[in-house]
């Protein structure tokens, strides 16, 4: 048999196995959507930019993602610019507010927040304090979250 003859019927072959396993689960109930339910992820989400728009976006993300996979683990980390909007009087503070209510941990920089002269006080009540945004980036995508940023 040729070499590209092969790869043909391997090719056909690993379809016809794919099938095989995707209609046993749907036999058994299990589709990709329930699977994805019933797999505990962890997601950290970044904003570090002073952007409602931005940060919108990503609310909108996170409670979209608690939606479909409610026992996810959700982190949003901010950092920089993006720090403003863990004011009382942000645009988004509300949706925050919603956030930190559904679960969500907000974790702010507190190198951000030396720079920036701010006090934990300064920001909504409920947000976390992490040393360094980029460090806790870094961390937490070891530890086998999914990094998503706007």
């Amino acid at each position: 048999m040729k070499y590209s003859n092969l790869l043909v019927v391997l090719c056909a072959g690993f379809a016809l196995a794919g099938s095989a396993v995707e209609a046993g689960a749907a036999q058994k109930g299990v589709t990709h959507a329930s699977a994805a339910k019933k797999m505990t992820q962890k997601v950290v989400f970044q904003v570090s930019d002073n952007d409602p728009r931005k940060w919108q976006l990503t609310l909108n993300n996170m409670k979209n993602l608690h939606a479909a996979m409610p026992d996810a683990t959700i982190e949003l980390v901010a950092y920089g610019p993006g720090i403003a909007m863990l004011d009382e009087s942000s645009p988004v503070g509300e949706g925050v507010k919603a956030a930190l209510a559904g679960g969500v941990t907000v974790a702010a920089c507190e190198n951000t927040m030396k720079a920036l002269k701010l006090e934990k006080t300064d920001l909504l009540a409920g947000v976390s304090f992490v040393p360094a945004g980029v460090v806790e980036l870094v961390q937490r995508q070891a530890e086998g979250y999914a990094y998503i940023r706007p």
